[in-house]
């Protein structure tokens, strides 16, 4: 049976429950799926037992988590050898300044380009605002930034962008990527 992997490095919990959830779109069209968190990944972790891999990972500061950039590095070419896709979370993407959406598909590309990883399928989803998980310092600085960007900034709840559908689509069209083409019968004359 194939086998794929889905690999995320998450801060606050968001991306690791995106992850989650392609995993389950992917379990219900009859995959095995393996979700793991990046940041517990075993030094003599192999991709070998994976047909197919999804990687994800969120934005913060202008990077992805450290962990996940040295992991592509150090199998990027397994990953261009089976079917990949990448997805990054991030609250740019829940704001409608479009030129930090363009800065978001710049750190993409940098983040391909630097690793040598170029995946088959990209995206970018919203994540959330995730105050009761955050320091004092940091808090502050994400209401302030929510605040800029029109944003929420009741500090005393937790929001989430996350668009589900697109996620599921998201899984879905990864699903369909897999599928062997359906052999073209030739009618004889």
């Amino acid at each position: 049976m194939n086998k794929i992997m889905i690999l995320y490095g998450s801060s606050e919990g968001q991306t690791a429950k995106i992850a989650n959830h392609i995993a389950r779109v992917i379990r219900d069209k009859g995959y095995s799926v393996d979700a793991i968190d990046g940041i517990s990944l075993p030094a003599h972790f192999s991709l070998e037992p994976y047909t197919a891999a999804i990687i994800g990972a969120s934005m913060h500061a202008g990077g992805y988590q450290k962990y996940i950039q040295k992991f592509v590095m150090c199998h990027h070419e397994a990953l261009e050898r089976i079917p990949t896709a990448f997805f990054s979370v991030s609250l740019t993407e829940a704001y409608p300044n479009s030129e930090e959406k363009v800065q978001l598909d710049d750190l993409i590309a940098a983040f391909q380009q630097e690793t040598g990883w170029h995946p088959r399928n990209v995206a970018s989803f919203a994540g959330a605002l995730a105050y009761s998980k955050y320091g004092f310092l940091k808090r502050l600085l994400m209401k302030r930034i929510a605040q800029q960007a029109g944003g929420e900034t009741d500090t005393s709840h937790d929001y989430e962008y996350t668009d589900w559908a697109a996620v599921t689509r998201f899984a879905e069209n990864f699903v369909a990527m897999l599928r062997p083409a359906p052999k073209l019968s030739v009618v004889g004359s």
